[in-house]
């Protein structure tokens, strides 16, 4: 499944400046995989060495790109991104034998004599639309999961992280065959000519009002969907918490690419006890981590963009009159760097609660009982994570059980998703369906399931006429 860059393309991302090539494409790739080139393990296990070893030779430029896009520190880049994937690629290989094998389970008796099977089965094209804030990974990673799954993949990444988007167009021209994989480039007609287009699969991570957008596309073919989202994350510190590491936890999963994750702690439900020691304890950290002048760090990344500069920004300075800025605040318009910043006094009123921040502002809200602050947590839709610092078994139990979330931490923020064996996913307003490692198998898998019926014997009992003695039987056999 590999293509030499000695072969001539016969598809790819210079085909698509209308919605007939984008169309025609995807019946290139659906008739591609009818051919079943795609599903024996070891052209799947090929097509993952094959990636895994494109990235390596050029992860040099991958990391260039991403510093380019985001000033993303490359060490950042690589425990954040790169590492990420290729440890999806290993697991994927090293588990693909025992999860893609055919699986016996029992039979009713009343089906005898018969045995049931389940097979899994690849949908067919898979749609990957990739974001512009973690673009290797919420990329790849998708795509790693739906390859392992035997399917053909054609993939959009997102336009505002340029350079990115420009190398992983590059991997797929020069490492696949474009029938197999395929990247088409954004454009501004392309996300209309892509929900006009019949894919077997589509997933999507971004915002909650493009993932509908997205979702209203697919219902027009029946496509089944998985969306990552995003929402108001809550990161609850209650008053026995270890507030050292709590505050060295948060402040770095804030600050991973300048709050630009989705994952991120948004807000901040504090015990009113220790508030002012944990915001106290962040400041110190934010300036360990990147000196007292963080606009002149050179591993502090920037915003995306001015747009979105400007939006935070907003968010900062438009708050109540009791409110402030506890640390940070400032931005360099130049450079689209924005300081770590803490607010404090803030309200559910606040543009800053209004919406999902994605960037480095931390507001602050303190509570007296915990049932207080499950009832502010819950006036938001349901978010993606959820985190809790405490000691207290009674105090994690509940706000895992009491509220709904995607996914979450206790005692840290941000690092379940690096578990690929456990599903990623939201839930409600922050997404639908999981993946990574087994469960991304799973979501990019149908689950055929088969019985074979003997015919050696074949009792009357379900043929009519409906007698008093098959009605007998069928009670007894299915009481």
């Amino acid at each position: 499944m590999t293509n030499p860059q000695s072969r001539p393309l016969t598809g790819g991302v210079q085909d698509f400046p209308t919605l007939e090539s984008v169309q025609r494409q995807a019946a290139d790739m659906r008739a591609h995989f009818v051919t079943g080139v795609t599903r024996p393990l070891e052209a799947r296990r090929a097509a993952l060495r094959t990636m895994k070893h494109w990235l390596k030779i050029h992860e040099r430029e991958v990391l260039d790109a991403l510093q380019h896009d985001l000033g993303k520190a490359p060490y950042e880049s690589y425990v954040t991104e790169l590492g990420l994937v290729y440890e999806e690629i290993d697991t994927c290989m090293r588990k693909l034998g025992r999860w893609a094998r055919p699986r016996r389970v029992p039979t009713p008796l009343t089906v005898f004599h018969s045995t049931s099977t389940v097979y899994p089965y690849p949908y067919g094209v898979v749609l990957v639309l990739s974001p512009w804030n973690y673009p290797v990974q919420l990329t790849l990673i998708p795509m790693v999961d739906a390859i392992a799954a035997g399917n053909c993949v054609a993939f959009k990444p997102a336009r505002e992280s340029a350079a990115t988007a420009a190398i992983m167009l590059r991997m797929a021209r020069e490492a696949f065959d474009p029938r197999f994989v395929c990247g088409i480039p954004g454009s501004a007609n392309m996300n209309e000519w892509i929900l006009e287009t019949h894919w077997d699969y589509i997933m999507f991570t971004g915002s909650p009002h493009i993932g509908k957008v997205v979702m209203a596309g697919a219902a027009k073919f029946l496509t089944p969907v998985t969306l990552e989202l995003g929402g108001k994350s809550p990161c609850f510190v209650h008053r026995d918490a270890n507030l050292k590491i709590a505050a060295r936890r948060i402040a770095w999963g804030k600050a991973i690419n300048t709050g630009q994750t989705c994952v991120a702690p948004d807000y901040l439900l504090v015990h009113e006890d220790v508030a002012d020691e944990l915001c106290r304890l962040i400041e110190q950290d934010w300036r360990r981590f990147y000196g007292d002048h963080p606009l002149e760090c050179e591993y502090w990344p920037h915003m995306i963009s001015d747009r979105h500069f400007k939006r935070v920004m907003g968010l900062i300075a438009n708050h109540n009159p009791n409110a402030k800025v506890a640390c940070g605040g400032h931005g360099d318009e130049r450079t689209l760097k924005i300081e770590p910043t803490i607010m404090r006094g803030v309200t559910l009123n606040d543009p800053v609660m209004g919406e999902e921040i994605f960037g480095p502002v931390l507001p602050v809200l303190t509570y007296r009982t915990l049932d207080e602050a499950m009832r502010i947590a819950r006036t938001f839709p349901h978010p993606l994570a959820c985190y809790v610092f405490t000691d207290s078994k009674c105090v994690e139990q509940r706000v895992i059980h009491e509220l709904q979330f995607g996914g979450g931490a206790v005692n840290d923020v941000c690092v379940h998703m690096s578990n690929n064996h456990m599903g990623f996913g939201g839930v409600g307003n922050s997404g639908m369906g999981a993946y990574h490692g087994k469960v991304g198998f799973d979501t990019f898998t149908h689950y055929k399931s088969v019985m074979k019926h003997g015919t050696w014997l074949d009792p009357t009992v379900r043929y009519p006429p409906f007698t008093p003695v098959k009605k007998t039987i069928a009670h007894l056999l299915m009481h």
